[in-house]
């Protein structure tokens, strides 16, 4: 009994602190976001187009909420050690990441990532999606993309460069060849600026970018667009047709944009960093220049980003596994 007495101080304590713990969360979402600057972790480095959006959302979003937004770009390793700082993060609504497409790709590809890219994470809102255009030199014999399908059929191999091992256009023409047994042979570059050089050049037969990276050289007729990769032809290219269009029905592999925040963020918090989000994408200042970027604007709930971002790391997963295709 005397032992009994001599632990009921230690009992309460613990008991407070646990009601403390449990009171805690929704405190801290009611009181959200009055307490400090919200960071948005950029995890590419500036001048790209995962900079430019957070940019983008940032000032609206700082409008909204009545707080400093500020962007603080982490990259490196496709986005995953910025990635990884916000799964770490203090769940308190003050860190989000702004990622891209390689966040799916990543868990396939990096099997040892020192986060789990599901589990550690929650999907706050998806942000857009843009579409990938192959593309070659504009004095190549091939006019469409059907004259592509025609010479690999007929025993031709043809080289194709992407901005890197296991990049969304690696993977996206990975599945397409697999699907139809194309020649065509990966060449990794290391990056945008490299990769369209070599095609401006004419020194790679094929390459695969974003509208944003490519469109420039479109414009300027050194480059000749073959298809994109999404389901519908692109807003900034509308008289280039789908891969889909060009024989392999139903292919559909977007480059996509998101913000996620660590897994146990309040949910309170999300779904109102969501509702702004979406709020500041419907804003036409916003609108106009995520399509001067090539990404049309997509709005949702959390729990239909979160099941678009894990749909699409069960597809490119595969296509890694399948294709044996390593990180560089």
């Amino acid at each position: 009994m005397n032992r009994l007495r001599s632990l009921l101080p230690l009992l309460s304590c613990a008991a407070a602190a646990v009601a403390g713990l449990t009171l805690a969360s929704p405190a801290l979402a009611q009181d959200w976001p009055k307490r400090e600057p919200i960071r948005l972790i950029a995890v590419f480095p500036p001048g790209g187009s995962v900079d430019q959006v957070a940019r983008i959302l940032a000032q609206p979003l700082s409008k909204q909420l009545g707080q400093d937004v500020i962007v603080e770009n982490r990259g490196g390793a496709s986005g995953s050690i910025g990635t990884g700082s916000v799964a770490t993060a203090a769940p308190d609504g003050y860190t989000f990441a702004v990622v891209f497409d390689t966040h799916g790709v990543n868990p396939s590809l990096n099997p040892n990532l020192p986060f789990d890219t599901v589990k550690d994470l929650t999907t706050v809102s998806l942000l857009g999606t843009g579409a990938m255009v192959v593309t070659t030199h504009a004095d190549s014999p091939y006019k469409t993309f059907a004259d592509v399908m025609a010479a690999t059929k007929g025993g031709k191999t043809l080289s194709y460069g992407s901005i890197g091992s296991g990049s969304l256009g690696h993977l996206a023409i990975s599945l397409m060849s697999k699907s139809d047994s194309l020649g065509l042979v990966h060449i990794p570059y290391r990056g945008g600026g490299p990769l369209m050089n070599d095609a401006i050049a004419g020194h790679v037969p094929l390459a695969i970018g974003s509208v944003f990276l490519s469109k420039p050289h479109i414009d300027s007729k050194r480059l000749r667009a073959l298809a994109v990769t999404t389901s519908k032809r692109s807003e900034n290219l509308p008289d280039v047709p789908t891969i889909a269009e060009s024989g392999f029905a139903g292919f559909d592999a977007p480059a996509w944009w998101a913000v996620l925040a660590p897994a146990k963020t309040p949910q309170k918090i999300v779904k109102r960093m969501n509702e702004e989000i979406n709020k500041a994408l419907k804003l036409p200042e916003v609108a106009q220049k995520l399509a001067a970027q090539g990404i049309s604007v997509r709005t949702g709930t959390p729990q239909q980003a979160q099941s678009f971002v894990e749909n699409q790391i069960g597809i490119w997963s595969k296509v890694v596994k399948d294709n044996n295709i390593k990180a560089e």
